[in-house]
């Protein structure tokens, strides 16, 4: 386990809970990292490989996430260490949310990330006895179902078009690398095809499909609603690619939306795209995204371009304890307006402060925090 007071900065994380339960084998940490803006807002994962180090990164980016659009929530992120297709699962679920009672939901909401489902989210409020204890919960419970929805990978679509359209491209024939092909991917996919984009290569954990004269993202989607992500790759039309093949295809436009660390400085020399948006959280390291601006290539941070999910979240807080559902239609209206106009903001700082985008929309949404924090007397006097 990391050294929890080496993680400790200017900015937070301001608590971190390790919680276990010897009956169930149940492992997790949730790190709430900034709350000057909020109650900390961020999801839960499970994995038999999470880290406290992990969910201190990732609750970093909520904290920037939520300033960079402007919400008001703070950083927060939990994980737990487990195996999500374990037939235990609901029992470590249930034992991980017990042993968070003290801080949800009063100083964290639990929300979805990788491991878990709707009805993960419907087992913590039941565990909790409270509507408030988590979002993400299935429709006819009056949650917003994300997945289902496809926010995420709707806004990433929605921000790579403006990004697009700043440095002069038309979406409309531009060709796009996604690399992972689940709910994120997949939406993305199919806001892409709608805009006019063509979709050349997809890929998952089993590896990756390839056409230069574009994907039928249509019959993709189908065969993923109907067998599963990775009957996509090994079965579909296109040439097969070993996964992370797909990060280096000839393409105008290059969307890791998969996992994390995946452009690293040998792959940053690799890409052939122009443009680079981060669906997945953390998936281009420091030194690769100066390598890649170095090379002319534009990166539209991962706290800028997948934010969809994070609007879509901040309607779903607002209705936890509501009789009424959010309206669909004003979720995605409210996410394409977001992320475009941010998107813009972001790459427009960053060409007038002569740095990446990473660093120029950090920048700004350092400033928010630190004036929320200046408020509320958090800083040194």
């Amino acid at each position: 386990m990391a050294d929890a007071l080496s993680l400790v900065d200017d900015w937070g994380p301001e608590k971190i809970v390790v919680v276990s339960q010897r009956r169930t084998g149940m492992k997790g940490v949730l790190v709430i990292d900034n709350t000057a803006r909020g109650i900390g807002k961020g999801g839960t994962r499970m994995s038999p490989t999470v880290t406290v180090g992990e969910v201190a990164r990732l609750a970093r980016v909520m904290t920037w996430k939520w300033a960079g659009v402007d919400l008001f929530y703070g950083g927060a992120k939990a994980g737990i260490a487990a195996d999500p297709a374990s037939r235990d699962k609901e029992a470590i679920l249930r034992a991980f949310a017990r042993a968070l009672s003290n801080e949800v939901p009063r100083e964290y909401v639990m929300g979805l990330d990788m491991g878990l489902t709707e009805s993960d989210a419907a087992i913590i409020q039941d565990e909790l006895g409270d509507r408030g204890a988590a979002v993400g919960t299935p429709e006819h419970l009056g949650g917003v179902a994300y997945d289902k929805l496809g926010v995420t990978g709707y806004g990433i679509a929605e921000a790579t078009d403006a990004a697009a359209q700043r440095g002069g491209l038309s979406l409309s024939g531009c060709r796009v690398a996604i690399q992972g092909f689940g709910a994120v991917g997949a939406a993305a996919a199919a806001r892409f095809a709608e805009l006019g984009a063509t979709v050349v290569a997809v890929s998952t954990a089993r590896g990756a499909l390839h056409d230069p004269g574009g994907l039928d993202v249509r019959s993709l989607l189908a065969a993923r609603e109907e067998h599963g992500d990775d009957f996509v790759v090994r079965h579909a039309q296109g040439e097969a690619l070993a996964s992370g093949q797909e990060l280096a295809v000839d393409c105008d436009i290059l969307v890791p939306a998969a996992l994390q660390d995946v452009i690293d400085d040998r792959t940053a020399h690799l890409i052939k795209a122009g443009l680079v948006v981060e669906g997945a959280n953390l998936p281009t390291s420091p030194t690769a995204q100066e390598i890649l601006a170095g090379r002319g290539i534009t990166v539209l941070p991962d706290f800028v371009a997948n934010a969809g999910g994070v609007v879509a979240a901040a309607f779903a807080m607002d209705a936890r304890y509501s009789g009424f559902r959010p309206e669909t239609s004003t979720i995605f209206e409210t996410i394409s307006g977001r992320l475009r106009a941010n998107a813009v903001t972001v790459l427009d700082e960053a060409e007038r402060r002569g740095t990446t985008p990473h660093t120029a929309g950090r920048g700004l949404a350092e400033e928010r925090v630190r004036a929320a924090m200046r408020s509320k007397g958090r800083l040194p006097v």
